[in-house]
């Protein structure tokens, strides 16, 4: 069943909630500036990924398909990041608590299905942007490392 969606309790909030985004947002926007200026340009802007059945999984904020890497750039209040417990909205408090629980039992159901499809999922979360795009960078520069084939030679692996 869905929720019904209250109504803005002023003119002022509604304004508010109406500039909500869900892409390019500003967290988004520098991790892509950091994974161009890292040399990892390459990467794809809500890129959908569908199961072997294809059926609809989701559409990472940024995906690297050949290399099976899905990223999410997850808001703190939206996304409920367990680092920083923020508190539900004072106003329809029963609505926003189901509204968030919903939003974070969704996310961890999209993460396992990449998971179980075999792609890498890194999710960096608005309060830990720069260390978040480090570790990403960190991931990305591991799969360009060299390895050794079957027959002894060595050669590049740029997923």
């Amino acid at each position: 069943m869905a929720m019904e969606v209250p109504g803005p309790s002023s003119p002022a909030v509604h304004n508010v909630m109406i500039a909500n985004t869900s892409k390019d947002t500003k967290p988004e926007l520098l991790v892509r500036r950091i994974l161009r200026k890292g040399g990892f340009p390459g990467y794809r802007l809500h890129w959908r990924i569908d199961d072997e059945g294809g059926r609809y999984v989701c559409r990472p904020d940024i995906t690297y398909p050949g290399r099976k890497l899905a990223v999410f750039v997850h808001g703190c209040f939206w996304h409920r990041c367990p680092r920083c417990a923020l508190g539900l909205p004072k106003s329809n408090v029963d609505y926003w608590r189901q509204k968030f629980e919903k939003n974070v039992e969704r996310d961890s159901r999209k993460e396992e299905a990449l998971v179980v499809l075999g792609w890498t999922v890194h999710t960096i979360w608005e309060c830990k942007l720069e260390g978040g795009a480090s570790e990403l960078l960190g991931i990305l520069n591991i799969q360009n490392t060299e390895f050794e084939t079957d027959d002894g030679m060595r050669q590049a692996c740029d997923f």
